[in-house]
């Protein structure tokens, strides 16, 4: 896939106006938004991300868009799982709902470029080592074990660990550099008898920023086993956290009825990841495997990692609503 330079800026183009509306519509004026609102601009986010879908099947074809849809549909149940953390560090930060339109954005912004940079690095390292397959795959299924290991947990009835702990970076903000002892509106630094002071805010900002640092070391491995195209996981990363945001303001109460989420996420890794060792095996290179000969084994098609992609998020869906319903009806509140 030769990208031209015009479809990059096509995309730069989008993200831009993207993230200006969201500043000039939603962050300069704070407030908190409607579950109303929050749903117009989710389905407006996910209809934008298949329209994109169609302009790449209009220049580069259908394979290449169906890896793309793969990818940002991939993103997109990765995402929700970030957004158990951002509630927790909301919480935690007790940041008034009216300024965390503003908190996420600056959060989602620093992600996009963080993204941008670990996927031109995954970029360059796939096209010249690709045994750095066998290590996504292997990660990957790792990765997924753990989500069966919090799923059981969950399932199981334990309480999940909702205490917040802050990040290495963050507690080395605060032991460096002055923070004020509560918000001061929106702004992320405030000036007082000629000192400068960090708001928390601004911490907040950094809190998710670095959170979903971790989330990319999952989600990028991930889309390299739908797509090897940079553009295409850059995209497929951008459309999914430009989402988030207003994602986040309309599931923020109906998080805990996803009982099945990390079942799913599991599904979703375990088979990336196995679909990641084929590929390596079928472009093996490594003397000590094989003896440096590629294996004799399928490579997974984009049609087939589609159908159990977009499959598997449907079902962990239709299956957790269900199971939430029977839940509550069998508690002592909904036997009321």
């Amino acid at each position: 896939m030769e990208v031209h330079l015009l479809s990059w800026i096509v995309l730069a183009a989008i993200i831009i106006v993207l993230i200006t509306v969201d500043i000039v519509g939603h962050v300069r004026t704070p407030h908190a938004p409607t579950i109303k609102e929050s749903a117009w601009w989710s389905v407006a986010y996910i209809g934008l991300a298949l329209v994109f879908g169609v302009f790449v099947w209009l220049v580069y074809g259908p394979t290449f868009a169906g890896q793309y849809i793969a990818g940002w549909a991939t993103e997109k149940a990765l995402s929700i799982d970030n957004l158990f953390v951002f509630v927790i560090i909301m919480s935690s930060f007790r940041v008034p709902r009216q300024f965390q339109q503003k908190a996420l954005l600056s959060g989602i912004i620093i992600a996009l470029v963080l993204r941008l940079v670990f996927i031109l690095i995954g970029a360059a390292i796939i096209e010249r080592f690709s045994w750095v397959f066998y290590l996504f795959g292997v990660w990957l299924l790792y990765t997924a074990y753990t989500q069966i290991k919090a799923g059981t947990e969950t399932i199981g009835g334990e309480e999940e660990d909702e205490e917040y702990h802050e990040t290495r970076l963050t507690r080395l903000v605060r032991k460096f550099v002055p923070v004020t002892d509560g918000f001061r509106g929106q702004r992320f630094l405030y000036r007082h008898g000629g000192k400068t002071f960090i708001t928390p805010l601004l911490l907040v900002v950094v809190a998710l920023g670095s959170a979903d640092i971790m989330f990319a070391l999952d989600s990028i491995p991930a889309i390299f086993g739908l797509t090897s195209e940079p553009y295409l996981v850059f995209a497929a990363n951008a459309f999914a956290l430009l989402g988030l945001r207003q994602l986040y303001f309309l599931i923020d109460g109906l998080l805990r009825r996803l009982v099945y989420l990390h079942w799913g996420l599991a599904i979703i890794l375990g088979f990336i990841g196995v679909k990641l060792i084929l590929h390596a095996m079928h472009e093996n290179t490594l003397s000590f495997i094989n003896g440096g000969e590629p294996f004799n084994v399928p490579d997974i098609g984009i049609a087939v990692s589609l159908s159990v992609i977009v499959g598997t998020i449907t079902i962990t869906v239709i299956a957790s609503l269900i199971a939430s319903r029977h839940l509550a009806k069998g508690s002592p509140e909904g036997q009321r």
